[in-house]
């Protein structure tokens, strides 16, 4: 089942709400199985790097079904930094997107860029809670 534009729209508006009780802005983004956006979103004051980190935090989390920060112990490993290369460079493993997974088949990710890394995956976690 593929995540709907509504669905992303909904995860987007969970990650900005569990954000402002933070007290941060941020970048989210929500990508498909294969990486590719659906949906984004920049609060107001957000930095402007969260833009690429978000949505390469989704892709990193879309490829391999797990947190992105879950791959950062390996991302210099000869098979991920291949696969990041042949994916085109678009993969950021590091902490801060979650994959969205549904009965066992990963549906896509949501990424957050914008505050430490645990509150960018803590957010991106909130936003797949809301789907």
């Amino acid at each position: 089942m593929a995540i709907s534009l509504a669905e992303a729209n909904r995860m987007i508006e969970g990650a900005i709400a569990h954000a402002q009780t933070l007290n941060i802005k941020i970048n989210v983004a929500v990508v498909d199985a294969g990486g590719r956006l659906i949906a984004f979103n920049r609060m107001d004051g957000a930095i402007w790097a969260g833009v690429y980190g978000s949505q390469g935090k989704a892709v990193a989390s879309a490829a391999f079904g797990r947190t992105s920060g879950e791959l950062t112990e390996r991302a210099d490993q000869p098979t991920p930094r291949g696969i990041a290369l042949a994916e085109g460079g678009h993969m950021i493993m590091g902490q801060g997107g979650a994959p969205v997974i549904t009965d066992g088949g990963i549906e896509g990710a949501v990424g957050v860029g914008g505050g430490t890394s645990q509150e960018d995956e803590d957010c991106a976690k909130a936003g797949i809670a809301k789907r």
